[in-house]
């Protein structure tokens, strides 16, 4: 296989996740430019979670494209420091890894800046220490390194960053974090990871191995039912970033609202039962929402 040939292949399985998140990444409808932008954005946030949770396509060559040997290839601190480097490589010299190569023109065209970046590098940094969070705040700092800045560079590709339009973004960055949390709280802790609030779990005599079991108890459905409450306030207290907008921004903005939405409600239906895995919402559902948020009613 040449260079060439094993460049492409790091970035598709990398950028074919897209169809798998809660909200539409780079839809059709968005100018080719805004498309092209946002997935080499995406290219970059989905790979450093990657590396942050060992999900790697198989053969190493993810590390070997960063200058990390295979024997340090599982040392995920080491991996993330090595990424970081070639971040600044996007801004000052040549990256190596080519998902960052492809990133680089974005970066150039949309006068992006570093920090951003940096905050979901330390997301996945803090992942490797930090297991479990003691207060709901603890999780909102998390959620500012680990989320926020998704948002602040969709509006940041798209020129339309402002003070207030940032913060509308990251109260819905933040609630599209904690859904995706309750979706994944049993794949979560097979990672040892919780990111249940360890006094919300107190109030609702929720202990660890309730999260172990292969359905949830009573106490683990309040519990799941609260922190989605949560979330639902936090999509609601954003939403007028969609309404501060115009065009087939107003659209992509409405999806990433939706996508929320839809998975709380797909979370409901299954009862608040998110142990057996993750609930989904249909396409159905994410359209109604659609509808329901671009007509001013939700």
């Amino acid at each position: 296989m040449t260079a060439t040939e094993t460049a492409s292949g790091l970035e598709r399985a990398t950028l074919d996740k897209a169809a798998s998140e809660n909200f539409p990444v780079a839809p059709f409808f968005l100018p080719r430019a805004w498309r092209a932008d946002l997935m080499a954005v995406y290219g970059f946030a989905r790979l450093v979670d990657d590396i942050g949770d060992g999900d790697l396509a198989p053969g190493g060559a993810d590390a070997r494209a960063l200058g990390v040997s295979p024997a340090e290839a599982t040392d995920r601190l080491l991996l993330l420091d090595a990424f970081e480097e070639d971040l600044r490589r996007v801004f000052d010299g040549t990256p190596h890894h080519p998902l960052l190569r492809r990133l680089q023109p974005t970066v150039r065209r949309r006068a992006l800046t570093p920090e951003p970046f940096l905050g979901l590098i330390a997301a996945n940094r803090q992942d490797q220490l930090v297991a479990r969070y003691e207060t709901y705040d603890d999780l909102l700092a998390y959620c500012a390194l680990s989320a926020n800045p998704v948002g602040r560079l969709v509006l940041g590709v798209t020129g339309t960053s402002t003070p207030e339009r940032i913060r509308l973004s990251d109260a819905i960055c933040t609630a599209l974090q904690i859904v995706e949390h309750l979706q994944d709280v049993a794949e979560d802790l097979g990672r040892d990871r919780i990111y249940l609030p360890a006094e919300d779990m107190k109030r609702f005599h929720v202990q660890e191995a309730d999260l172990g079991q292969k359905s949830a108890g009573a106490s683990v459905r309040a519990l799941v039912a609260y922190e989605a409450q949560r979330a639902r306030d936090l999509l609601d207290e954003g939403a007028p970033l969609v309404g501060s907008v115009h065009g087939r921004l107003k659209l992509l903005l409405a999806g990433f609202v939706a996508g929320g939405r839809a998975a709380i409600e797909a979370i409901t239906a299954a009862g608040f039962d998110v142990l057996p895995g993750p609930p989904r919402p249909g396409k159905v559902q994410l359209l109604r929402e659609v509808g329901v948020i671009l007509r001013g009613e939700g």
